[in-house]
């Protein structure tokens, strides 16, 4: 076996097992479920969620969208210089000027954002029972009664059905893909070994504020163990698509889609960490202190991971 192929097969093997594991940790032990949580034990959970908040902050912003601003950049620069070369004169320098500048990548974050935005707006017009988990919000709300507002509960937050936690899930696994295939077409052991442990840095902590998200949300062991398991996937399969791709053309026409699937994916994890992960963990009003240092060591951490990865 070439050391560089085996190199490529470890990477892949770490990511599936690391991802596995610390996905499965919150799903496995009890200790981490809220529903039969009290005192000192609830509110180490609610802190810990914050953390997981955080991760979820920095991950989104320092390493998704950055990556795909970056990735959408580098591809329409590339687009804008062959139209350029395959232009004669220059009639058109001004308006590939115009062009240049124009937030492409902001565009298609944007273009994300507000497809989970419409498509959560859709499952509420259509299934009001959608917006269901008042249970669990008096619950993290520590049963605060406020006086004149007993009888309509607490105050109303988005994404409060299961879509979110879907849309969670696959835009991660998006990422992951790309991840794994930006692993997969490494052109040395030493590159291979690097990018891979920037991955792993990162990619643990976030699998694990997963875990916990659908356990705090109140899935079932079975569907979340599975979730993360098709998660724990994700990366792998983007890495043996590496391999493959660098058999043949290592770009192979795949570069401006990669990059548009990455500013979608971008623009709905930052969907979900704005009006889902972060509303929901800082709704009750305790300890407001302790839950904003808990989220800005979160995000923290991964910004300096940010470093290297």
């Amino acid at each position: 076996m070439e050391p560089l192929l085996g190199a490529k097969i470890g990477c892949l093997l770490a990511l599936l097992l690391l991802t596995l594991g610390c996905g499965l940790i919150p799903i496995c032990f009890k200790w981490f479920h809220t529903d039969a949580a009290t005192g000192r034990h609830r509110r180490a959970l609610s802190l810990l969620g914050c953390a997981s908040a955080g991760v979820f902050l920095g991950a989104g912003l320092m390493h998704m969208t950055a990556e795909a601003l970056e990735g959408i950049e580098s591809e329409i620069q590339g687009l804008m210089m062959q139209n350029r070369t395959e232009r004669v004169g220059n009639a058109s320098e001004d308006s590939d000027s115009a062009q240049m500048g124009y937030p492409y990548g902001e565009l298609l974050i944007s273009l994300g954002f507000f497809l989970v935005f419409l498509l959560e707006s859709l499952a509420l017009q259509c299934c009001p029972g959608a917006a269901g988990g008042t249970t669990v919000q008096e619950e993290e709300w520590g049963g605060t009664h406020i006086p004149g507002l007993h009888s309509h509960g607490p105050p109303p937050s988005p994404s409060k059905g299961p879509l979110g936690s879907l849309v969670l899930l696959l835009s991660l696994s998006f990422h992951s893909v790309f991840e794994g295939l930006a692993v997969g077409l490494q052109p040395t052991v030493a590159a291979t070994v690097q990018l891979c442990l920037a991955v792993l840095a990162h990619k643990g902590l976030v699998v694990f504020g997963v875990g916990l998200r659908l356990v705090r949300r109140g899935a079932g062991a079975r569907w979340a163990a599975l979730s993360i398991l098709s998660l724990a996937l994700m990366s792998p399969v983007g890495l043996v698509l590496g391999l493959a791709a660098t058999e043949g053309d290592p770009q192979g026409g795949r570069g401006l889609a990669q990059a548009v699937l990455e500013g979608v994916a971008a623009g709905t994890f930052l969907y979900v960490t704005f009006l889902e992960v972060l509303p929901r963990e800082l709704a009750s009003p305790e300890a407001p202190l302790l839950k904003w240092g808990c989220v800005a060591a979160g995000f923290a951490f991964m910004a300096f991971i940010a470093l290297w990865a």
